[in-house]
């Protein structure tokens, strides 16, 4: 196994540019230290440090293992105040998992109900759904927020709800949003430029079958994966775009944008995914019971 006293000497070799910096540090003799690194090298087969003036630099491969050591120390770190706090009963902490392919402003408004909960700690990861749900299968997630159910699957031991179905407003800049522009609402999209979610969110193929019904062409002037920085782009005048009612109201802290129009008979669902000890977590339940008063938003 790999000894964490000698890498961490050799951190503290590297953070302090030489043995003799690090001996002061540390408190200790700089032979007893360099036959510390020497071992890490021994152990792991090569060499990491090189003689640089009256230091050291790192060679590739003590690049490599530095940037690792960084990661692990700045973590080790962490402990003493996490353990501090988690002892002290007083954190609150919600690890929640968002699927990338739903409206983060959306999301926003569903974890809205906690966010003013003393001494909370939230920690939201976004990627992919299947990558999701095993992270919250071992326990590393409280919540996933998904645009689509949990699968069957009795080995994950997940369960799933519909959280909200809400329909799909678009939203403009004022100069592109004008009274002729929404009396002209759909077809209005086909002479505007258009920004629209890519091609991974459930929502952009209903939006697809509805310009097909609709028989519109829409010109595409940008896709994002990020529903939030979406609306920044549409804020600052790239075009129009479609978002969930559920996200609109954080759509009115952007200056300067109208409301265009509804796409009627496109919604966008969100469904709240836990595992068997989610469903206990207060905080979890707390979202889940709020989301009830937004079904109808």
């Amino acid at each position: 196994m790999l000894n964490y006293r000698h890498l961490h000497y050799f951190w503290v070799v590297t953070k302090e540019g030489g043995f003799a910096r690090a001996a002061e540090r540390l408190d200790m003799a700089v032979q007893t230290i360099s036959a510390q690194v020497r071992e890490l090298e021994k152990s792991l087969g090569h060499q990491l440090l090189k003689p640089a003036g009256r230091g050291v630099a790192l060679t590739e491969a003590g690049q490599a293992a530095f940037a690792r050591a960084e990661e692990i120390f700045q973590l080790g770190q962490c402990i003493a105040d996490e353990v501090r706090e988690a002892a002290s009963g007083k954190v609150a902490r919600l690890a929640v998992g968002l699927s990338d392919g739903i409206s983060k402003l959306a999301a926003h408004a569903l974890l809205e109900p906690v966010l003013a909960t003393p001494h909370l700690r939230l920690v939201c990861h976004e990627g992919e759904f299947e990558q999701l749900l095993a992270e919250l299968a071992l326990h590393h997630l409280d919540l996933v927020l998904a645009g689509q159910a949990a699968p069957r699957n009795p080995n994950l031991r997940l369960t799933s709800e519909r959280l909200v179905d809400t329909p799909v407003e678009w939203y403009g800049p004022a100069r592109l949003v004008g009274k002729a522009e929404r009396e002209r609402f759909p077809q209005s999209l086909a002479d505007l430029p258009v920004l629209l979610p890519t091609g991974h969110s459930a929502l952009r193929s209903k939006l697809e079958r509805w310009f097909e019904a609709q028989g519109l062409r829409p010109r595409v002037v940008g896709e994002f994966e990020d529903s939030a920085l979406l609306a920044v782009f549409g804020a600052r005048g790239l075009g129009v775009f479609p978002v969930s009612r559920l996200g609109a109201d954080d759509i009115g802290l952007m200056r300067g944008l109208r409301l265009l129009g509804r796409s009627e008979g496109v919604n966008e669902e969100i469904h709240a995914i836990r595992s068997r000890r989610g469903q206990h977590h207060p905080l979890v339940q707390r979202i889940v019971a709020a989301a009830g008063g937004l079904a109808d938003a």
